[in-house]
């Protein structure tokens, strides 16, 4: 039997939240937008790109300036990339990330650097409640703890920042409490715990498949899209805690349908590729309790030390979330899966810290593709990079842009889907079901009391 079916989810959204809908006034008028060409010598002047492929040319730049990279982010305003460089005894680095388009600002600290001190953090402060990231706006990382943090804790994770010196890191405090977004309720079940479908992929071996969280697979191996129901559904690989967090799960019908789009309410888009996150882009959130919303990335290479176990490699946003949206999907209005949603702290009414599973990242360990058989895949086109390149050509201009070819690699201006919708809006009453998110908005209601993460 396939699992392609037109469910009751079309009208689900209408009783999201007023937030969801705000996301979705966003992305409606842009989701096919085109990148607008930059006139003039690429070496002058920053070139105008999309965010997508603002990611696409960063990475470029990162193995192109090598020691000399201090990060880098996306200014949404001027539509450019901001590198940091850290100027040596030459002004090389500075002139090869001009000549590749990006707007460079000298900084003191290198990415490597950065990276040292993360492994510091980890090393003497891995406390339940800490997170930290790389923050390139501002050249150092972001060290926050919950409120669960105290006393001698505290005056550890304190004393191990300021041994990085006062210009590696910044310090602050959350008034809410670090947990996988896991619940009780009504969406895809596991046992007793309810989370949101990510993005449909093909396995391995050719079968249909769904990305979500890895913490969402302790509630059990099998799935099914109605609670007490049969499953449709099982764990075939997940990972959490460690190095990350996300599990592929299979379809048990292998004649299941599960198409690379999700249904906003407003609009079904198509996920056309993945690619990686950058700081400072705008992105969207789907899950099974509070729907669709919308924020910037704020850090990328997050530790975050749950009370379960620490997860390394995560994307930091200010994109809320709730209990049941874990595993839901991360994405952008040109169509690129980003992330899933792993934990954080708050909630859609106060906001707070919130950190995804990177998709690239997910992909490439459990061997899957995005979308059914033969459509648009893991990654390895989403990159306008390849062709554009900043990187390959030392930054000569010629190439620059990691836009023009691009489109995110993968025709990034066709669609924003998310998958959580396991298919969108067709799969919705179940199949794709599994997943999560299927019917992002659906009534509070309806849900049961969350249960304690597992």
């Amino acid at each position: 039997m396939s699992h392609k079916r037109i469910p009751k989810r079309k009208a689900a959204i209408a009783a999201g939240s007023v937030v969801a809908l705000g996301a979705a006034a966003i992305l409606l008028p842009n989701a096919n937008a085109s990148q607008d060409g930059s006139s003039g010598d690429a070496a002058a002047a920053p070139r105008t790109l999309k965010a997508g492929d603002a990611s696409d040319l960063a990475a470029q730049l990162s193995g192109l300036l090598g020691e000399a990279f201090g990060g880098s982010y996306y200014d949404g305003d001027n539509r450019q990339l901001v590198v940091n460089v850290v100027p040596g005894d030459d002004d090389n680095a500075i002139a090869q990330a001009k000549a590749a388009g990006a707007k460079v600002r000298e900084v003191d600290n290198s990415w490597s650097e950065l990276e040292d001190g993360a492994s510091t953090l980890t090393s003497e402060a891995t406390i339940a409640g800490t997170s930290w990231s790389i923050d390139p706006r501002t050249n150092k990382l972001l060290v926050t703890a919950d409120s669960t943090v105290t006393g001698a804790e505290w005056d550890r994770l304190e004393a191990t920042v300021r041994s990085l010196g006062p210009d590696m890191a910044t310090l602050k405090k959350s008034s809410g409490t670090f947990k996988p977004f896991v619940s009780g309720g009504d969406a895809v079940f596991a046992g007793g715990s309810r989370c949101s479908l990510g993005f449909n992929v093909t396995a391995g071996d050719g079968s249909p498949a769904f990305l979500t969280a890895g913490h969402c697979t302790l509630g059990g191996n099998e799935w099914s899209d109605t609670q007490g129901g049969p499953p449709i559904a099982t764990v075939d690989q997940s990972t959490f805690p460690g190095n990350g967090d996300f599990a592929l799960v299979k379809y048990d019908d292998p004649a299941t349908q599960a198409p690379s789009e999700v249904d906003t309410g407003n609009q079904t888009v198509q996920i056309s590729g993945a690619a990686e996150a950058t700081v400072g882009q705008q992105v969207f959130r789907m899950g099974s309790t509070t729907g669709l919303s919308d924020g910037q990335v704020l850090g990328l290479d997050a530790t975050v030390n749950y009370p379960e176990g620490t997860v390394t490699g995560l994307i930091q946003t200010d994109v809320c979330a709730e209990p049941g949206d874990s595993g839901g999907s991360l994405f952008t209005q040109d169509g690129l899966a980003i992330g899933l949603t792993s934990g954080g702290s708050g909630d859609c009414t106060v906001g707070g810290e919130t950190f995804f599973q990177p998709v690239t990242t997910a992909l490439e360990a459990v061997g899957a593709t995005l979308g059914a058989a033969g459509e648009a895949g893991a990654g390895a086109e989403a990159g306008a990079g390849q062709e554009a390149g900043a990187g390959q050509d030392a930054g000569a201009g010629e190439q620059t842009g990691a836009g023009e070819q691009a489109g995110a690699g993968n025709g990034a201006g066709q669609g924003a889907g998310a998958g959580q919708d396991a298919g969108a809006g067709e799969q919705a009453g179940g199949d794709a079901g599994a997943g999560a998110g299927q019917d992002p908005g659906r009534e509070a209601a309806d849900h049961s009391e969350p249960t304690e993460s597992r």
